[in-house]
């Protein structure tokens, strides 16, 4: 797979408006996406097949406080999961936090998706807190790495 990555920007989230919440995830909708593109305090970036006509196949983000930051979302379209796309957005996700200088990147992940959770400990985040009943009836992980 010929891939790309690239800020990701209104024009992106618009040409997978439709098929955001069946072929991505429906965690978020366009709406909530969309402010969160324009945050002045939030960095997304989007992955694009290169071979499939610039199909965008993947995006993550990262919203700023001060000198840290947690991750948004991680989502990858599902015909394209298990194919290295999510580590490759989280590692250019880090990069961007060191090329901002943060001291550290947190998330939070249900404690039932374990490829999710497999992925951020191969980064190196070691689980800090636990909430309760975060999604209904399962609890959330509260990740986080030190980058400094």
């Amino acid at each position: 797979m010929n891939i790309k990555i690239d800020r990701m920007n209104l024009d992106d989230l618009k040409s997978i408006k439709d098929i955001l919440s069946l072929e991505f995830d429906d965690f978020w909708n366009y709406n909530i996406l969309k402010d969160e593109l324009e945050s002045k305090n939030s960095k997304y970036i989007v992955v694009k097949d290169i071979e499939s006509n610039d199909e965008i196949v993947g995006f993550a983000g990262i919203k700023i406080f001060i000198d840290e930051a947690d991750i948004m979302n991680i989502v990858v379209k599902k015909g394209y999961r298990n194919k290295g796309i999510g580590s490759l957005l989280l590692e250019n996700l880090l990069l961007l936090c060191n090329k901002s200088n943060l001291k550290s990147l947190s998330l939070e992940v249900n404690e039932k998706n374990i490829p999710a959770i497999n992925l951020y400990k191969k980064f190196g985040f070691k689980n800090i807190s636990i909430r309760k009943n975060y999604y209904k009836d399962e609890n959330g992980i509260i990740m986080k790495k030190v980058l400094v």
